[in-house]
């Protein structure tokens, strides 16, 4: 099945990349060059048109190879000290409407649905609040209880304790 030039999905199913695909994501894949114009760096590293980067950073996030483009801030650099990873125990049936209530809030970075493990783990809704100390942290959580309402049936904030290399999936040469 033909999506592109160069582009193809096998009959398992899983799309092909070809070799400027690769080098495209071997050049973003630690981030977007800080620079005016980001794009036309990486075209220029790999030997193609900017045109062509975007084009196919573009296809690569309508067929799934990549979820997402977007800035990931280091909340330490900018004061925020204190992270709590608030779960909450929210009915099965809301639990999307209010990821996306709860997602919205300014202070979270991240929030997602996970299974619960009765009977030991009865949350089933995840996000990430951030504070510039507990103090605000324990603010926004309470916020969060607020906007629940009656859905909250009991919550826990799990806070970092120390700070992790975080790096995604890396692809060599």
């Amino acid at each position: 099945m033909s999506l592109a030039p160069d582009v193809y999905v096998e009959e398992s199913g899983a799309t092909v990349l070809d070799r400027t695909d690769r080098a495209i994501i071997r050049a973003t894949q630690a981030g977007l060059p800080r620079v005016p114009r980001p794009y036309h760096a990486v075209a220029q590293q790999i030997g193609v048109s900017a045109e062509e980067v975007m084009a196919r950073l573009r296809r690569m996030l309508e067929v799934g190879i990549i979820r997402r483009i977007g800035a990931v801030p280091n909340h330490y650099a900018l004061g925020y000290r204190a992270n709590g990873m608030t779960v909450w125990n929210v009915p099965d049936e809301r639990v999307r409407e209010l990821g996306r209530r709860i997602g919205a809030l300014p202070s979270v970075s991240h929030c997602y649905h996970r299974p619960r493990h009765l009977p030991n783990w009865p949350y089933n809704l995840f996000a990430m609040v951030h504070g510039h100390d507990r103090t605000e942290v324990e603010a926004e959580v309470a916020a969060i209880a607020r906007l629940l309402g009656d859905a909250n049936r009991g919550h826990a904030v799990l806070y970092s304790s120390r700070i992790l290399k975080k790096t995604g999936l890396r692809i060599g040469g």
